[in-house]
């Protein structure tokens, strides 16, 4: 395919990827090797890097808590031996994986998507932006392909903490984390207890005078070990590159899967075998209970991983602690604690979550009406009730965010050809009428950043407009599965 870094203002695109992270990548590269052949697309990214979630995320030991061999791309082994990796890491395989494809030719960076318009007349999408910040593009496509992942990129998650302004220190948001902060000496308070938190505080423990995780609630925290099993070791040393990394990724797979499902029917086992592993890498001051005790089962919300048992060396070495209570209020140098209790801080790093967003943001209009996506069922999680030729790719959030876009870029591929095939200009997904379905979020997990995914994504409903559930079961659907009921091609 030819280079579109520069499509003029007349071109019609076939396709229209929007975001350059994982999702966005790897849909180019399902697009140039399953989708109809002569495809015309282009990615237009609103940062000025590729790598999406990790390019904008550069607080301290940034990492997924995916293992790579499920959370790198299927068509590209990942050459690590890590098996927790960190961001820049990340976007390093993630800016080689897409001069690979060629698909850096097709990439226009700093282009800020503002809202997409369909015309039912001309078939087309009208595609409206905001160039460098400031000066406004239009591009035109048949078919658009939303890989702007899952939550805000500009607000991180609300939170009210009383008094807050009149604190004197440093406030700090790690999804704005300044380039060098100076929390040499000082006395750091990190308020969560996600992912997050449990990644930042052991990465600057050493450094601050002491670093305290102060929490409303706990969570479970596993200890990975941050090395190939032996497994995939065995696998590189005897097989080839690419059929070493399927079988690494069907291993990781189904023993997240298997492990996953066990959690699930046996919580209360599982429960007390984490509660037990965690007592033992505690230092004696803290107790597992109140601290390390959730109030839910396992998997009820996503499980926290720390790489080699870091966090645990942190609470051990004396410079990091943790508290369990809730804030009443803050002061200039301190945070005032319902118990009574008060911890001095010169700095507040606010691990209070992200705030969810569906498709970056972009307003939708269908003929001059604009779409609200909370309102409408998801169409096998991919398309939206009642939007002609319009996708979005979500990953799962109990298993490898990648798996999820494997499943969705692959049943788009196919639908895609299926389109030509039909010679369809357009594809819209309709609920029949008079339909009664059960509404549910997409996303199952009691976590807090997730509660309010019925405000925000498509809802998930039952048949073709079920979302994604396991990888397995969801990519056997989008190779053989039915892409004609509920849909309306045109």
């Amino acid at each position: 395919m030819a280079a579109l870094n520069h499509v003029e203002p007349d071109d019609i695109l076939d396709v229209l990827i929007i975001g350059a992270g994982i999702s966005g990548i790897n849909a180019a590269y399902y697009l140039t090797t399953y989708g109809p052949k002569e495809q015309t697309y282009a990615i237009l990214e609103g940062r000025s890097a590729i790598g999406g979630t990790w390019d904008l995320f550069r607080y301290p030991g940034i990492r997924c808590d995916s293992d790579i061999l499920t959370f790198s791309f299927g068509w590209n082994p990942w050459p690590g031996e890590k098996l927790l990796v960190g961001g820049p890491e990340l976007c390093q395989y993630m800016r080689q994986s897409v001069e690979k494809i060629g698909a850096d030719k097709h990439i226009i960076f700093n282009t800020m998507v503002r809202s997409v318009s369909w015309s039912s007349n001309e078939i087309v999408w009208t595609i409206n932006a905001i160039v460098d910040g400031k000066g406004q593009q239009v591009y035109k496509s048949r078919f658009i392909i939303l890989g702007t992942g899952y939550y805000d990129y500009h607000n991180p998650q609300d939170y009210i903490i009383p008094g807050l302004k009149t604190f004197k220190g440093d406030l700090i948001e790690p999804q704005f984390w300044p380039d060098e902060p100076d929390l040499e000496d000082k006395d750091v308070v990190i308020i969560g207890s996600g992912a997050t938190a449990v990644t930042i505080l052991p990465n600057i423990a050493a450094k601050t005078k002491h670093t305290t995780m102060l929490q409303r609630s706990p969570t479970y925290i596993a200890t990975m070990a941050n090395r190939m099993p032996v497994v995939d070791r065995m696998a590189r040393d005897y097989l080839p590159a690419r059929l070493a990394h399927w079988v690494s990724r069907m291993y990781h797979m189904f023993k997240s899967y298997t492990s996953y499902s066990y959690v699930v029917k046996n919580p209360e086992k599982v429960k007390s075998l984490i509660m037990a592993r965690m007592e033992q890498q505690l230092p004696p001051h803290i107790p597992v209970n109140p601290h390390f005790s959730p109030r839910y089962n396992p998997w009820e919300q996503r499980l926290c991983v720390c790489p080699d048992g870091d966090f645990w060396a942190a609470l051990r070495s004396g410079k990091a602690d943790v508290v369990t209570d809730e804030i009443d209020h803050v002061s200039e140098t301190e945070i005032h604690l319902k118990s009574g209790k008060e911890i001095p801080a010169d700095t507040l790093i606010l691990a209070t979550g992200i705030k969810l967003q569906f498709a970056g943001g972009i307003e939708i209009y269908v003929d001059g009406e604009l779409i609200e996506p909370s309102q409408k069922f998801g169409w096998k999680g991919c398309m939206i009730q009642d939007v002609p030729n319009l996708a979005f790719i979500v990953g799962y959030v109990n298993a490898s965010w990648t798996l999820g876009s494997d499943a969705s870029s692959y049943l788009l591929m196919r639908l895609l050809r299926t389109m030509k095939t039909k010679s369809a200009a357009s594809v819209t997904p309709r609920v029949p009428k008079n339909a009664e379905m059960k509404v549910e979020p997409c996303f199952k997990l009691g976590s807090t950043y997730l509660k309010n995914t019925l405000a925000v994504f498509p809802k998930d409903g039952e048949g073709q407009f079920r979302f994604k559930t396991q990888y397995m079961s969801d990519m056997w659907d989008a190779t053989w599965g039915d892409i004609v009921t509920d849909l309306e091609f045109r």
